[in-house]
């Protein structure tokens, strides 16, 4: 699961092995804040460093035009955001990226906990200016 050639892939396989372990624990059906909560503990005991249900401002113009939560920040640089739905749509797509460009993050991963299997994508803010 570990590609070189992906920024923060060997982050990303942890945390998608933390997500894997509790699916496997808990299965589907459940709602959303169960998943958040279970996967807060495995990524304790991974030693893996997340703030959960942070606030991050949004900003239109310069201005403060309100504030999100999302669901994890990891180690400063990677953002996840939880699902339990049947099938991950089009909206669940634009919310992480726009969620990666408002919060000026690099990495993010959609993890939906509502089907028989773990889903994950993972996405790249390819407008983020780096160095």
């Amino acid at each position: 699961m570990i590609n070189d050639n992906y920024k923060h892939s060997k982050l990303t396989a942890a945390i998608i092995g933390c997500a894997m372990k509790v699916h496997s624990k808990l299965g589907k059906g459940f709602p959303e804040n169960i998943y958040q909560k279970a996967l807060a503990i495995e990524l304790t005991k991974s030693q893996i460093n997340f703030t959960r249900e942070q606030e991050w401002p949004v900003y239109y113009d310069e201005q403060l035009i309100a504030k999100r939560r999302v669901d994890f920040v990891i180690e400063g640089r990677v953002l996840i955001e939880m699902k339990a739905i049947g099938n991950f749509d089009a909206s669940s797509f634009s919310q992480i990226i726009n969620y990666l460009e408002a919060f000026q993050l690099e990495i993010g991963l959609l993890i939906n906990f509502g089907k028989d299997s773990l889903e994950f994508k993972r996405f790249t803010n390819n407008k983020l200016k780096t160095d």
